[in-house]
Formats: structure tokens, sequence, C-alpha cells
């Protein structure tokens, strides 16, 4: 955590994992929450205000809470100029990166912008807003990042606390419900390869009125990201893929290769069987030779071909804006407040290009009459072609999505203010709207491609023939280009669109204060109650999608929705106060009632020992839940294509996943035990150490591509998951329906470390300003997942593709020099290596670690803050991977420029 020393020069922070920490500069990089002496925080408590993070649901002073926290301030969320703030808090390496506009390839998540806390997925991180749960928690982008005063992330379980769905922990968005002033400001960044171009506006306003007793504020940005379109301007991601050479290499059976291309597909058509294989077209309809490369199977390295790969982009691009307003008003000892925000993100953009093979007539009225002669002489009746339609433009994706959002409530105290309450009430509608151009219409295909003369020797499609009226024309597919304009449409024209909207209705109140006095002093508690409501229903669906009428893309109807009630209880005993040990127990239950599964309850217990005001030990264990969600109850149908290794070979393959009604809800055990130790003796040094350890069974997953095929294998293996392969005639896979179920069991453990020394120069002569040291580490040994029948440790497992994969080692370390007017950072960002994928005979399966140098600095003068950063200062390239992993920068060196006015 940071705090400008000119605002906050010492922050009492209380909650999950701390008591109160003495902050005195601008830091670098998030932090764990520490703890500083109970004594220099009374010392301040009159004359500063008071921070209070929210990890537990009690919130008094001197609370040590059992289960760690990491607060992110707003300073920190800027450093980097991250576009988003599911970027910036990335950087943490709690996080595991998942899909942002910088790592999702093209799907119909796009640019969306979501935190998984330990790599155990987006639905098991709860994120909330001020406290509460919002319907854009599954995209950070709907939030102006200018209007948040900090982050609070729960490293731990935390439903006792919070709720369904904080298995992994808690991520709170807390805004600046204080803001004064009005600020504008501006910033700009580009790749040092000169493409990448993203420029953003921001503006914030606050007042307070009525002697103080109200406050408004109203704030937003807009933020327009060109995307990156050419892979090949980056090294290690073009066109790799996996490959299988014939006979192997080196031992192995597969490589992880540049320049993986088709090859049973051809820009021209590619003749794939009979004695004129290999044989492609040019323009005008003859045959030449098709340039093949190193051939294996339907992929070669190398030659005239292309890849799916190769066709989408980088990064993608797109444009949104945010707002938010909040108004508030003291009545007596309650304060009523309102706030309301809208944000949309928007984009429409290449994705890949049609593929297929396609049987045709050997006298197809298009061919050639030499072809034909040539098709006749060997007894041949059909022509089978490959071909990949980049000449008639990439299947185009575009989606909208908007938030709206509003909510009220109150917060108030009783009597001398030994008692706090709480209560809102929130309403809040996503909708998102995704349509698919240019792709092809199976039936319609299908006609055109049966090309006849007609009785006056023009060609026209057969059904014509029986139908004149028939809105079908003949499709010339040998050769690039040589299409009827006409014919294209007919086959590419429709459009598959649909729209989705979330809606999510909250309400609660809670209750907190001592309750009674012991002999280690007061008994902390809190009580509350929580219902929600949530849906998802469709409108817009095209007539095309409905039928399943589209070769790859159609959407499907998602309708569904589920409420719950709960009662939570939060207790805070305090059993020894002396100067050289004060010991608290906390404990927490939750019963939760789900209109789908039923009731369940959730629970934490733990302890901490506070020695000598020097060390803080503590220690947790919390029972969590998770039920299923909207998207994994009733999603009916969403499509990704993936490459897949099986006894040897490659296959390109359709993954469909979709939802399951019959889920279970998934239940977590989390332990914790760590350390802080917060030396008075040396003023400014914070250190700390957390083990985590985290068991899931009947864990809800959707399976990647490759572990369902792995998991199977050929029979051998799980059942459940072979049926879930759909093969060809030849045993080969061709889709993956890859839908949520309950697995076995899920484990994952790891280590949380931090350190932090804040130094005012004054200490070492008449200097300005301070130095502030920082590094945060995180090391994860194991993330297991039993099937059943398969053990994957998933650890060290850092190729794209590959669920729950997470490096074993991240961390980042940072130096800050700060002034009154003036600071600058240096930052070092660690991504661990480790395989692609153990599970693949890979020859090169090793993948080195990464690290990266961030830059920064900014300038103030007068109420103008000049800034500017260069994140990947030496232009580290990734590795070689397939799609690009989500661990590794693939953009390269990246530079950002901007100003801010306050007046």
């Amino acid at each position: 955590m940071s705090i400008h020393c000119d605002r906050l020069r010492h922050v009492l922070l209380r909650g999950t994992s701390a008591t109160a920490v003495l902050l005195t500069s601008l830091a670098a990089g998030a932090a764990l929450a520490q703890t500083a002496p109970a004594t220099d925080a009374a010392a301040d408590a009159d004359a500063q205000p008071e921070i209070i993070v929210t990890g537990s649901r009690i919130d008094k002073a001197g609370f040590d809470a059992p289960t760690p926290t990491t607060v992110v301030s707003d300073v920190d969320l800027r450093m980097g100029a991250r576009p988003s703030i599911a970027q910036a808090l990335n950087d943490l390496p709690q996080f595991r990166a998942t899909q942002t506009p910088v790592s999702t390839v093209a799907n119909t998540n796009s640019s969306s912008s979501a935190m998984d806390l330990r790599g155990l997925g987006v639905t098991r991180t709860l994120t909330l807003l001020n406290n509460r749960r919002f319907t854009g928690s599954a995209d950070l982008n709907t939030i102006p990042q200018n209007m948040i005063k900090r982050v609070e992330v729960v490293t731990g379980g935390a439903s006792a606390a919070w709720g369904s769905g904080a298995v992994g922990g808690v991520v709170n968005l807390i805004l600046d419900d204080k803001l004064e002033g009005l600020t504008v400001g501006g910033q700009t960044g580009i790749s040092s390869r000169g493409d990448g171009h993203r420029y953003s506006f921001d503006g914030s306003f606050g007042t307070s009125f009525a002697g103080g007793r109200g406050h408004f504020m109203i704030g937003g940005e807009y933020q327009q990201d060109m995307g990156i379109f050419d892979r090949f301007s980056r090294p290690n991601v073009g066109s790799t893929d996996l490959f299988s050479p014939v006979g192997g290499v080196n031992g192995h059976k597969l490589i992880l290769s540049r320049d993986v291309f088709y090859s049973n597909f051809g820009t021209n058509g590619l003749i794939t069987s009979g004695d004129l294989a290999g044989q492609t077209f040019n323009a005008d309809g003859s045959l030449r030779p098709f340039q093949f490369g190193q051939v294996s199977g339907s992929s070669m390295v190398g030659g005239e071909g292309v890849s799916s790969n190769s066709e989408h982009t980088l990064t993608n691009p797109y444009q949104r804006y945010n707002s938010y307003a909040r108004l508030s008003y003291e009545v007596g000892q309650a304060t009523f407040w309102a706030d309301a925000a809208v944000s949309r993100i928007w984009a429409k953009y290449p994705f890949y290009a049609e593929t297929g093979t396609y049987t045709l007539s050997a006298t197809n009225p298009f061919l050639t009459q030499g072809v034909q002669n040539q098709l006749a002489a060997a007894g041949e009746t059909e022509i089978t072609v490959g071909r990949v339609f980049e000449d008639y433009g990439m299947r185009t994706f575009g989606f909208s999505r908007r938030n709206i959002e509003g909510a009220i409530g109150v917060d108030g105290v009783i009597g001398d203010g030994n008692w706090k309450y709480s209560a809102y009430y929130s309403h809040g509608e996503l909708k998102n709207s995704q349509s698919y151009d240019n792709q092809i219409t199976r039936t319609n295909l299908a006609n055109a491609l049966d090309a006849v003369r007609d009785g006056n020797n023009n060609i026209v499609c057969a059904i014509a023939l029986t139908d004149p009226g028939t809105a079908c024309r003949p499709l010339n597919i040998f050769g690039e280009g040589a299409a009827d304009p006409a014919a294209v449409n007919y086959v590419f024209g429709n459009q598959a669109h649909v729209a989705y909207t979330t809606k999510l209705d909250s309400t609660g109140v809670s209750l907190r204060g001592d309750a009674f006095d012991t002999w280690a002093g007061p008994v902390s508690v809190a009580i509350g109650g929580e219902a929600r409501w949530e849906s998802i229903s469709t409108s817009n669906l095209d007539p095309v999608s409905a039928a399943s009428g589209f070769s790859r893309f159609n959407f499907s109807p998602l309708n569904g929705g589920f409420n719950v009630q709960e009662g939570f209880a939060e207790v805070a005993v305090p059993l020894l106060d002396q100067p050289f040990s004060k010991l608290d127990v906390n404990g927490a239950a939750r019963y939760s009632h789900y209109s789908t599964s039923g009731g369940i309850w959730s629970w934490k217990l733990g302890l901490t020992d506070r020695i000598f005001d020097n060390l803080l030990l503590r220690v947790s264990r919390s029972r969590d839940i998770r039920s299923g969600s909207l998207t994994e109850l009733y999603t009916t149908v969403a499509t990704s294509f993936f490459s897949v290794a099986e006894g040897g070979n490659t296959y390109n393959v359709t993954r469909y996943a979709g939802g399951n009604p019959n889920l279970r809800p998934e239940i977590g055990s989390t332990l914790t035990l760590g350390a802080v130790f917060t030396p008075t003796f040396v003023p400014g040094l914070n250190l700390s150490v957390d083990y985590y350890q985290i068991k899931i069974r009947d864990a809800i997953v959707s399976l990647g591509a490759q572990d369902i095929i792995s998991g199977c294998d050929q029979g051998r293996g799980n059942p459940t998951l072979c049926a879930q392969i759909v093969r060809d005639t030849n045993g080969a896979p061709t889709t993956i329906y890859s839908t949520y179920i309950n697995l076995a069991h899920y484990k994952t453990r790891g280590i949380d470390m931090e350190a932090s020394y804040t130094l005012p120069l004054d200490r070492i002569g008449n200097l300005p300003g301070s130095l502030r040291f920082r590094a945060l580490a995180t090391y994860v040994p194991k993330v297991e997942i039993d099937n059943g029948v398969t053990v994957m440790d998933r650890a060290g497992d850092v190729g794209d593709g590959v669920n729950f994969g997470t490096p074993k080692w991240r961390g980042t370390g940072s130096i800050t020099y700060t002034n009154s007017d003036f600071s600058i950072d240096a930052r070092v960002r660690y991504v661990g290596g480790g395989n692609y994928d153990h599970l693949l005979d890979l020859a090169n399966n090793k993948i080195g670690s990464r690290t990266y140098v961030d830059l920064g600095g900014q300038a103030t003068i007068g109420g103008l803050t000049l800034f500017a950063s260069v994140n990947n200062l030496f232009d580290r390239k990734p590795p070689l991977t397939t799609y690009g992993s989500i661990f590794y920068d693939a953009i390269g060196r990246y530079m950002n420029v901007g100003a801010k006015v306050h007046f």
C-alpha cells in the first residue's frame, strides 16, 4: 500500500491482515498490509483520518484478523500506465493473468478484465465494489480507474465473510468518496515498433455542500486501443504451433515450431485426393504444384500455407467509456447515499478466415476443360478441394458490452458510536451484444457449390433448375478471387448476432460493534443478512444461429436464473492483552440458501498473537463454498479453436463449452499460516511470509481441449472425458464438448513473501524526500487437478491452452524516490519458466523465465502533473508458444506519456 506523504503521513490499517502500519512515502508496488505498533497508531489517531481495510466484517481499531490482505493504492494502480485495473493488479504475484486486451485471442470475452487469485479461475475470485456485488465484476473495465482510492485483496478463503465465489479470495474496489476539486487528464502510449497505439482521457469532480454534510462527485474516462494486428511483427508469436514431424525429433513426438501452416487447405484451393492431389489453382483456373513445406498430417512447417494462428490479432482493438457518480448526505448520525455507473466497451475486428474441405463434381462448370479432361482420364467423378477463404474477407467478430448500475444505502452509528450499521440495495444490468460477420451459411454453401449449366449454357446453382426464383448464386472456389461477388454475398452474407442481458439485484444489512468486555478487552461482533437475485436472458438471436446453420459459430439462447438468501455472523474474542502478547481468536459463519441447490454452510476460524509489538503470528482455517454461476449452469454453447496432440499427431479441433444445470456446489478448505515482522528498532522495515493451502472438492471446471484429450487417452482414461470427444471415421478428434462438470479434487499451495523498507533521506543527511524499497514474491509448488483417473500437477506448466497452468515463481521488486513535487521509480517483474505442458512429449518443452524492467516518473508544477513510463525497457521477447502465453509480455517495449491538471 502506498499513501502520498502530503496527504496522509500515518495510516492505520485494520482488517484481515493487520492492525496498523505506519507508511510515510509513495510506494512502488502493492504490498501485504502490515502492522505498526499500536502506540504509534494511537498517537496520530486524532490528527489523521483512518482507513479501514474490510477484509473482515469486524472494523475495530487494534483488531488483527487472521487472513492476509493486500492493499493497492491509487498510486500503485497508476504505475506502468496499465490500461485497466485488472492489468495493474495482475502485476501482483498472487494473481494469474486471464483475459485482458493484451492476452486474449479472438473470443467472445474479448478485451475483458477479470481477476484470478491463486490461479483458481475467475469464478473463484469474488470482486466487490465498495463492499457489495456488482454486475461489472467480470470486467473491471466498467469502473473509472481515476476514481478508485484503493483496492483491498483478501488472499485467502473468505466465503464466511462475503459469500459464494470467495474460495480464492476477494477483490474489493474502494472508491474515493471524499473526492474534492476538478481533475482533468489524458495520456497516450505506443510500442517501440510503432503499433499498439492507445490514448485515453479522464476527468473527475467532487465537492462538499451544506456545511460539509453533503458530498457529490462525478467522473469518467474514455479510452481507445488500436490493437496490434500483425503477429509476425513480434518474435515467437507469428504462426507458431505444435508440430509432429514424421519420425519425431530427438526422440520426441512433438516440437513447438515457427511457421506452422495448413497442409490440407490453400488460399487458391488445394486438391487433396486423386491423381491431381497436391495441385493448386491459379487465378485463371489452371493448375500448378502446391508448394509444400515439411508435411505431417494436416500441418506443415513452411510452404505457401496459412494458419489460424497467423490470422488473429496479437492484441484486440477496443473503445470504452466509464462514468460514475455518487451523492451522499448526513442526517444526524446517519449518512444516506446513492450512486450510479454507466459503462460501455465495444469493438469489431478480423477473427479467422473460413476453412473447409469440399467435394465437388468432376464436371463442375467452373473447372477448366483441361482439368475436367484430366479427371475424366483418371476415372474420377469427384474432386476434393481444401480451401481457405481469405480472399473474401476474414470472419469478423463484433461486440458491445453495456453496463448500467445503481445503488442506494445508509451507513450510520448508534448512540455513542460503539455500534455501526449499514444497509443497501443495488440493481445492475449488463447487456452483451455480439456478432459474427462474413462466415459461411452451411446450406447456402452446399447449394452454391453444386453448380451446373442451364439450358442457355449459363452456370447456375442446381436448385435453380427446379426453383428459378432461388437467391442462390454459384460459387467458384478454384482460384483466389475468382468468385462472383453475388455468390460470395449469398454464401457469406448472413450475420450471426445475439444479445445476452445479465441482471443482478442485491440487498444487505449489517450491524457491528462491541458486545461486552472480558478480562482481555471487548468482544466485537458483526451480524447481518444478504440476498440477491441473478438472471440472464437472450434477445436478438438470428434465425440462422437458432437453426445451427453457420459452419462454425452459432449463437444459442442462454436463459436462467437463481436467487440466494444468506445470514452471517463474525466474532472477535481477545484472550490475552499483555505487553509481551496480545492473543485473539476470530470466528465467522454464514448460511446460504440457493434456489438451485439448497442450503449450505461456510465458516472461518482464526487465531492471532502479537508479540512485543514486533511480531504478528496468524493462522486461519476456513470452509468456503461456490455455487454454479449463470454461465456454468445455463450456457448452451461457446465456440473456440485449438490444436491438440494425441498419439504423436496434431489435430485442429473445435471446442464447444457449455453449461450444466445439474452442477453441485463446490466446497473449499483453506489453511493459512503467516507471520508479520515490523521491528520497532528498525523504523520503516516490514517483513511478512504467509503459507496457504487450498483444497476444493467437486470443483466446477470446463477443461481445456488438450486436457480432455490427455485425460481420455484414447479410451484408457476417464470415460466421462472420452464421452466429450467426437471423432471422425479414422478415430481422429474433430470436436470436443467441454461442458462444466464437478471434478473430483483440486489442490494448490504456496507461499507469499513481502519485504519493504522506507528510508526518509533526512536520516542520513540534509536531503529531501524518501526512498522506498519493496519486493513481493509468490512460490507455487502445486496446482493439482484430479479428475478421477488422471492427476495433473499444473504448477510449472506455463504454455498457452493449459487450464490452471501457473508459474512456480513470480515476483516484483521496486525502488522509488519521492519528494514533494517529483518521483521516479524502477520496477523489476520476474515470471518463472517451466514446461510448456509437462503432459506432452515435446522436444522443446522447456520455457525460460523472463525478467522485465519498467521505469516511470512524474513531476508536479503547481496544479499540473506530467508523467511518463516505459514498460519492458529492454524489450524482452516472449517465449515460443502457440497463441501466446498469458504470463509473458508479447508486445515488447511500450512507452506512455500523459498529463493531468487539478483545480
